[in-house]
Protein backbone atom coordinates (compact mmCIF):
# COMPACT_ATOMS: atom_id res chain seq x y z
CA UNK A 1 0.00 0.00 0.00
CA UNK A 2 1.54 3.52 -1.05
CA UNK A 3 2.17 5.99 1.58
CA UNK A 4 -0.38 8.73 2.05
CA UNK A 5 1.42 12.27 2.18
CA UNK A 6 2.80 13.58 4.83
CA UNK A 7 1.29 16.68 4.79
CA UNK A 8 -2.45 14.90 4.27
CA UNK A 9 -1.53 12.37 7.03
CA UNK A 10 -0.78 16.03 9.73
CA UNK A 11 -3.72 17.79 7.98
CA UNK A 12 -1.89 20.74 7.06
CA UNK A 13 -1.31 22.46 4.09
CA UNK A 14 2.29 22.80 2.31
CA UNK A 15 2.81 25.72 3.25
CA UNK A 16 2.54 25.51 6.83
CA UNK A 17 5.18 26.37 9.51
CA UNK A 18 6.73 24.81 11.99
CA UNK A 19 4.36 26.05 14.57
CA UNK A 20 1.56 24.64 12.46
CA UNK A 21 2.86 21.73 11.84
CA UNK A 22 3.50 20.78 15.66
CA UNK A 23 -0.03 21.76 16.61
CA UNK A 24 -1.58 19.97 14.19
CA UNK A 25 0.89 16.79 15.40
CA UNK A 26 -0.34 17.40 18.96
CA UNK A 27 -3.81 17.76 18.09
CA UNK A 28 -3.53 14.37 15.47
CA UNK A 29 -1.51 12.55 18.29
CA UNK A 30 -3.56 13.28 21.33
CA UNK A 31 -6.94 12.04 18.85
CA UNK A 32 -4.93 8.69 17.59
CA UNK A 33 -3.28 7.53 20.96
CA UNK A 34 -3.66 3.83 21.44
CA UNK A 35 -4.24 4.56 25.19
CA UNK A 36 -7.53 6.30 24.11
CA UNK A 37 -8.62 3.69 21.49
CA UNK A 38 -8.44 0.39 22.74
CA UNK A 39 -11.29 -1.02 21.04
CA UNK A 40 -9.66 0.40 17.55
CA UNK A 41 -7.68 -2.17 15.97
CA UNK A 42 -6.00 0.02 12.92
CA UNK A 43 -5.60 3.14 15.97
CA UNK A 44 -1.71 2.12 16.19
CA UNK A 45 -1.04 2.34 13.09
CA UNK A 46 -2.56 5.52 12.49
CA UNK A 47 -0.34 6.79 15.44
CA UNK A 48 2.74 5.69 14.14
CA UNK A 49 1.92 6.80 10.40
CA UNK A 50 1.23 10.41 12.37
CA UNK A 51 4.23 9.91 14.41
CA UNK A 52 6.38 8.68 11.18
CA UNK A 53 5.17 12.00 9.46
CA UNK A 54 5.80 14.91 12.01
CA UNK A 55 9.52 13.23 12.81
CA UNK A 56 10.15 13.99 8.58
CA UNK A 57 8.17 17.22 8.67
CA UNK A 58 9.37 19.16 12.10
CA UNK A 59 12.74 18.66 10.91
CA UNK A 60 14.43 21.75 8.08
CA UNK A 61 16.47 19.41 6.34
CA UNK A 62 14.55 16.68 6.32
CA UNK A 63 11.47 18.28 5.16
CA UNK A 64 13.36 20.21 1.91
CA UNK A 65 14.14 16.68 0.28
CA UNK A 66 10.47 15.89 1.70
CA UNK A 67 9.10 19.30 -0.23
CA UNK A 68 11.32 18.28 -3.41
CA UNK A 69 11.55 14.11 -3.48
CA UNK A 70 8.80 13.00 -1.93
CA UNK A 71 8.47 10.09 0.11
CA UNK A 72 11.95 8.98 -2.41
CA UNK A 73 13.90 11.13 -0.58
CA UNK A 74 14.45 8.56 1.80
CA UNK A 75 14.37 5.30 -0.05
CA UNK A 76 17.67 4.10 -2.24
CA UNK A 77 20.12 6.11 -0.50
CA UNK A 78 18.55 9.33 -1.91
CA UNK A 79 18.09 11.05 1.55
CA UNK A 80 21.79 9.40 2.90
CA UNK A 81 21.37 6.51 5.50
CA UNK A 82 22.75 8.52 8.42
CA UNK A 83 20.34 9.70 11.70
CA UNK A 84 19.33 13.04 9.66
CA UNK A 85 18.82 10.73 6.33
CA UNK A 86 15.97 8.23 7.20
CA UNK A 87 12.65 8.99 9.37
CA UNK A 88 11.29 7.24 12.54
CA UNK A 89 9.71 4.29 10.85
CA UNK A 90 7.51 2.01 11.53
CA UNK A 91 7.19 1.43 15.23
CA UNK A 92 9.69 3.85 15.93
CA UNK A 93 8.20 6.97 16.93
CA UNK A 94 9.24 7.52 20.77
CA UNK A 95 11.76 10.14 19.81
CA UNK A 96 9.26 12.37 17.58
CA UNK A 97 6.82 12.34 20.49
CA UNK A 98 9.06 13.10 23.29
CA UNK A 99 9.93 16.43 21.50
CA UNK A 100 6.37 17.29 21.56
CA UNK A 101 5.96 15.97 25.41
CA UNK A 102 9.25 18.07 26.18
CA UNK A 103 7.74 21.06 25.00
CA UNK A 104 4.39 20.51 26.89
CA UNK A 105 5.87 19.82 29.85
CA UNK A 106 9.29 21.00 29.93
CA UNK A 107 8.87 23.76 31.79
CA UNK A 108 6.96 21.40 34.75
CA UNK A 109 9.88 18.98 34.50
CA UNK A 110 12.76 21.38 34.32
CA UNK A 111 12.77 22.63 30.91
CA UNK A 112 14.95 22.19 28.05
CA UNK A 113 18.75 21.55 28.38
CA UNK A 114 21.44 23.49 26.63
CA UNK A 115 24.97 23.07 26.57
CA UNK A 116 25.64 22.72 29.93
CA UNK A 117 21.99 21.36 31.53
CA UNK A 118 18.40 22.12 32.15
CA UNK A 119 19.13 24.50 34.72
CA UNK A 120 22.05 27.08 35.53
CA UNK A 121 24.72 25.40 38.14
CA UNK A 122 24.90 28.24 40.14
CA UNK A 123 21.78 30.04 40.43
CA UNK A 124 21.07 33.08 41.70
CA UNK A 125 20.04 34.65 44.89
CA UNK A 126 16.71 35.88 45.85
CA UNK A 127 15.94 39.65 45.98
CA UNK A 128 15.40 40.99 49.02
CA UNK A 129 12.48 43.67 50.30
CA UNK A 130 13.38 46.39 53.48
CA UNK A 131 10.72 48.98 54.64
CA UNK A 132 12.32 51.89 55.92
CA UNK A 133 10.43 54.45 58.01
CA UNK A 134 11.65 57.96 58.19
CA UNK A 135 10.23 61.42 59.23
CA UNK A 136 9.45 64.19 57.10
CA UNK A 137 12.25 66.37 57.78
CA UNK A 138 14.71 63.30 56.81
CA UNK A 139 12.99 63.12 53.66
CA UNK A 140 12.92 67.08 52.92
CA UNK A 141 16.86 66.89 53.77
CA UNK A 142 17.60 63.52 52.85
CA UNK A 143 19.93 61.12 54.95
CA UNK A 144 22.07 58.19 55.58
CA UNK A 145 20.19 55.37 57.21
CA UNK A 146 22.55 52.46 58.44
CA UNK A 147 20.44 49.05 58.58
CA UNK A 148 20.78 45.43 59.64
CA UNK A 149 19.40 43.44 56.65
CA UNK A 150 18.84 39.56 57.56
CA UNK A 151 19.91 36.95 54.57
CA UNK A 152 22.93 35.09 53.73
CA UNK A 153 26.39 35.67 52.39
CA UNK A 154 28.81 33.70 50.34
CA UNK A 155 30.53 31.57 52.47
CA UNK A 156 33.85 32.99 52.68
CA UNK A 157 35.43 28.75 53.38
CA UNK A 158 34.94 27.47 50.56
CA UNK A 159 34.70 31.24 48.25
CA UNK A 160 30.85 30.37 47.57
CA UNK A 161 31.77 26.54 46.03
CA UNK A 162 29.78 24.55 48.35
CA UNK A 163 32.62 22.29 48.28
CA UNK A 164 35.37 21.83 51.33
CA UNK A 165 38.86 23.97 50.59
CA UNK A 166 36.82 26.24 47.18
CA UNK A 167 37.37 22.52 44.89
CA UNK A 168 34.61 23.07 41.71
CA UNK A 169 31.67 20.96 41.56
CA UNK A 170 31.95 18.03 39.35
CA UNK A 171 29.65 16.86 36.85
CA UNK A 172 26.99 14.58 37.86
CA UNK A 173 27.42 10.88 37.19
CA UNK A 174 23.86 10.26 36.99
CA UNK A 175 22.61 12.58 34.23
CA UNK A 176 25.91 13.62 32.79
CA UNK A 177 25.38 17.24 33.63
CA UNK A 178 22.00 17.74 32.56
CA UNK A 179 20.19 17.85 35.50
CA UNK A 180 17.52 15.32 34.96
CA UNK A 181 16.80 11.82 33.80
CA UNK A 182 14.45 9.94 31.23
CA UNK A 183 12.14 7.14 31.66
CA UNK A 184 10.67 5.19 29.13
CA UNK A 185 6.88 4.54 29.78
CA UNK A 186 5.19 3.04 27.08
CA UNK A 187 4.46 5.33 24.08
CA UNK A 188 6.03 8.40 26.63
CA UNK A 189 9.10 9.64 27.81
CA UNK A 190 9.06 11.38 31.43
CA UNK A 191 11.06 13.63 32.76
CA UNK A 192 11.91 14.44 36.01
CA UNK A 193 14.86 16.01 37.88
CA UNK A 194 17.91 13.79 38.91
CA UNK A 195 17.85 12.72 42.11
CA UNK A 196 21.43 12.66 42.67
CA UNK A 197 22.09 16.33 42.04
CA UNK A 198 18.63 17.64 42.03
CA UNK A 199 18.25 19.01 38.55
CA UNK A 200 21.76 21.53 39.43
CA UNK A 201 23.91 18.85 36.85
CA UNK A 202 26.70 18.68 39.11
CA UNK A 203 27.85 17.53 42.89
CA UNK A 204 30.03 18.18 45.58
CA UNK A 205 32.46 15.30 46.28
CA UNK A 206 33.18 16.99 49.62
CA UNK A 207 30.77 19.14 51.25
CA UNK A 208 31.81 22.44 52.93
CA UNK A 209 31.62 21.97 56.73
CA UNK A 210 30.81 25.69 57.34
CA UNK A 211 27.76 25.99 54.94
CA UNK A 212 27.04 21.79 54.30
CA UNK A 213 27.48 22.69 50.26
CA UNK A 214 24.93 25.34 49.92
CA UNK A 215 28.01 28.04 49.24
CA UNK A 216 26.36 30.62 50.89
CA UNK A 217 25.69 30.74 55.31
CA UNK A 218 22.78 33.11 57.40
CA UNK A 219 24.39 36.26 58.29
CA UNK A 220 22.83 40.15 59.33
CA UNK A 221 24.60 42.82 57.30
CA UNK A 222 24.79 46.21 58.14
CA UNK A 223 24.14 48.26 54.85
CA UNK A 224 24.71 52.69 54.93
CA UNK A 225 21.80 53.44 52.60
CA UNK A 226 22.06 56.67 50.77
CA UNK A 227 18.00 58.63 51.23
CA UNK A 228 17.53 61.18 48.16
CA UNK A 229 15.40 64.36 49.02
CA UNK A 230 12.13 64.32 48.12
CA UNK A 231 11.50 60.79 48.84
CA UNK A 232 8.10 59.97 49.72
CA UNK A 233 5.62 57.06 50.89
CA UNK A 234 5.77 54.47 48.08
CA UNK A 235 9.40 55.28 46.92
CA UNK A 236 11.63 52.43 45.96
CA UNK A 237 15.40 52.29 46.28
CA UNK A 238 17.33 49.52 44.46
CA UNK A 239 20.53 48.07 45.55
CA UNK A 240 22.29 45.87 42.76
CA UNK A 241 23.97 42.48 44.46
CA UNK A 242 23.20 43.44 48.10
CA UNK A 243 20.23 40.56 48.26
CA UNK A 244 20.70 36.78 49.16
CA UNK A 245 24.12 35.54 48.20
CA UNK A 246 23.35 33.18 45.11
CA UNK A 247 23.44 29.35 45.12
CA UNK A 248 27.28 28.00 45.06
CA UNK A 249 28.37 30.53 43.51
CA UNK A 250 25.53 32.51 41.95
CA UNK A 251 25.14 35.97 41.70
CA UNK A 252 23.46 37.86 44.51
CA UNK A 253 20.15 39.29 44.11
CA UNK A 254 18.92 42.60 44.89
CA UNK A 255 18.09 44.41 47.86
CA UNK A 256 14.67 47.08 47.26
CA UNK A 257 13.96 49.54 50.04
CA UNK A 258 10.48 50.80 50.10
CA UNK A 259 10.22 54.16 51.87
CA UNK A 260 7.52 55.09 54.11
CA UNK A 261 7.50 58.42 55.44
CA UNK A 262 5.68 59.11 58.96
CA UNK A 263 3.08 61.57 59.80
CA UNK A 264 3.84 65.04 60.75
CA UNK A 265 2.35 67.07 63.55
CA UNK A 266 2.32 70.39 62.03
CA UNK A 267 2.70 69.66 58.12
CA UNK A 268 0.54 67.51 56.05
CA UNK A 269 1.83 66.62 52.21
CA UNK A 270 0.64 66.45 48.86
CA UNK A 271 3.80 65.33 46.68
CA UNK A 272 5.69 68.96 46.67
CA UNK A 273 3.42 70.54 48.26
CA UNK A 274 3.24 71.29 52.39
CA UNK A 275 -0.11 72.42 54.12
CA UNK A 276 -0.03 74.20 57.44
CA UNK A 277 -3.37 74.58 59.16
CA UNK A 278 -2.87 77.85 61.39
CA UNK A 279 -5.37 78.63 64.15
CA UNK A 280 -5.68 82.95 64.70
CA UNK A 281 -7.80 84.56 66.89
CA UNK A 282 -11.50 86.12 66.55
CA UNK A 283 -9.95 89.78 66.70
CA UNK A 284 -7.05 88.48 64.67
CA UNK A 285 -8.45 87.75 61.93
CA UNK A 286 -11.32 90.60 62.21
CA UNK A 287 -8.63 93.62 62.52
CA UNK A 288 -5.90 91.98 60.52
CA UNK A 289 -2.55 90.95 61.71
CA UNK A 290 0.50 88.94 61.24
CA UNK A 291 1.14 85.41 62.30
CA UNK A 292 4.61 83.43 62.67
CA UNK A 293 4.44 79.77 61.17
CA UNK A 294 7.12 77.36 60.99
CA UNK A 295 8.64 75.96 58.00
CA UNK A 296 10.01 72.68 57.13
CA UNK A 297 13.15 73.49 57.14
CA UNK A 298 13.54 74.17 61.14
CA UNK A 299 12.71 78.26 59.95
CA UNK A 300 9.97 80.58 60.60
CA UNK A 301 7.55 82.76 58.00
CA UNK A 302 5.75 85.70 59.09
CA UNK A 303 2.43 85.84 56.95
CA UNK A 304 -0.09 88.86 56.84
CA UNK A 305 -3.47 88.34 57.92
CA UNK A 306 -5.83 90.36 55.99
CA UNK A 307 -8.69 91.66 58.06
CA UNK A 308 -11.57 90.19 57.90
CA UNK A 309 -10.25 86.49 57.10
CA UNK A 310 -12.83 83.81 57.50
CA UNK A 311 -11.71 79.83 58.30
CA UNK A 312 -10.58 78.21 55.94
CA UNK A 313 -8.67 81.11 53.67
CA UNK A 314 -5.38 79.82 52.01
CA UNK A 315 -2.17 81.77 51.59
CA UNK A 316 1.03 80.05 49.94
CA UNK A 317 4.22 80.36 50.48
CA UNK A 318 6.46 80.37 47.11
CA UNK A 319 9.52 77.66 47.87
CA UNK A 320 9.03 76.10 51.14
CA UNK A 321 7.62 73.15 50.40
CA UNK A 322 9.43 69.81 49.75
CA UNK A 323 12.17 69.17 46.85
CA UNK A 324 11.64 67.24 43.77
CA UNK A 325 13.24 63.57 43.77
CA UNK A 326 16.29 63.37 41.64
CA UNK A 327 15.18 66.73 39.64
CA UNK A 328 15.35 70.68 40.31
CA UNK A 329 12.82 73.06 41.79
CA UNK A 330 10.80 73.25 45.27
CA UNK A 331 7.17 73.04 46.15
CA UNK A 332 4.91 75.54 48.33
CA UNK A 333 3.34 75.30 51.75
CA UNK A 334 0.12 76.44 51.84
CA UNK A 335 -1.05 78.14 54.98
CA UNK A 336 -5.00 77.85 55.91
CA UNK A 337 -6.16 79.94 58.80
CA UNK A 338 -8.40 78.62 61.45
CA UNK A 339 -10.43 81.21 62.86
CA UNK A 340 -11.03 79.99 66.83
CA UNK A 341 -14.27 80.91 68.56
CA UNK A 342 -12.63 82.38 72.18
CA UNK A 343 -13.42 80.39 75.34
CA UNK A 344 -13.41 80.88 79.06
CA UNK A 345 -14.67 84.67 79.05
CA UNK A 346 -14.41 86.56 81.81
CA UNK A 347 -17.31 89.05 82.56
CA UNK A 348 -15.63 91.95 81.27
CA UNK A 349 -14.80 90.10 77.80
CA UNK A 350 -18.55 88.87 77.49
CA UNK A 351 -19.84 92.42 78.41
CA UNK A 352 -17.97 93.63 75.37
CA UNK A 353 -19.40 91.07 72.83
CA UNK A 354 -22.58 92.05 74.06
CA UNK A 355 -22.16 95.36 73.46
CA UNK A 356 -20.53 94.50 69.90
CA UNK A 357 -23.67 92.58 68.93
CA UNK A 358 -26.13 95.54 69.68
CA UNK A 359 -24.31 98.05 67.77
CA UNK A 360 -23.09 95.05 65.40
CA UNK A 361 -23.83 96.72 61.62
CA UNK A 362 -24.07 94.94 58.06
CA UNK A 363 -20.14 93.24 58.64
CA UNK A 364 -21.31 89.65 58.50
CA UNK A 365 -21.82 89.12 54.89
CA UNK A 366 -21.59 85.41 55.18
CA UNK A 367 -24.14 84.86 57.93
CA UNK A 368 -26.46 87.47 55.84
CA UNK A 369 -26.45 86.15 52.95
CA UNK A 370 -27.20 82.63 54.20
CA UNK A 371 -30.03 83.90 56.06
CA UNK A 372 -31.61 85.71 52.92
CA UNK A 373 -31.44 83.01 51.59
CA UNK A 374 -33.03 80.77 54.06
CA UNK A 375 -35.87 83.55 54.27
CA UNK A 376 -36.70 83.35 50.01
CA UNK A 377 -36.86 79.37 50.94
CA UNK A 378 -39.71 79.83 53.81
CA UNK A 379 -41.33 82.51 51.61
CA UNK A 380 -41.37 79.59 48.63
CA UNK A 381 -42.81 77.49 50.96
CA UNK A 382 -45.38 79.42 51.97
CA UNK A 383 -46.61 80.44 48.39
Amino acid sequence: MAKRDFYEVLGVARGASADEIKKAYRKKAKELHPDRNKDDADAEARFKEVNEAYDVLKDAEKKAAYDRFGHAAFEGGMGGGGPRGGYAGQGDFASAFSDVFEDLFGDFMGGRGGPGGPRSRASRGSDLRYNLRISLEEAFKGVQKTITVPGSSACTACNGTGAEGGAEPVTCPTCSGMGKVRAQNGFFTVERACPTCGGVGQVVKNPCRSCQGTGRIEKDRQLAVNIPAGVETGTRIRLAGEGEAGLRGGPTGDLYIFIEVREHAIFQRDGQTLFCRVPVSMASAALGGEVEVPTIDGGKSRVKIPSGSQSGRQMRLRGKGMPALRGTGVGDMVIELAVETPVNLTARQKELLQEFERIEADNSPESSSFFKKVKSFWDGMKG
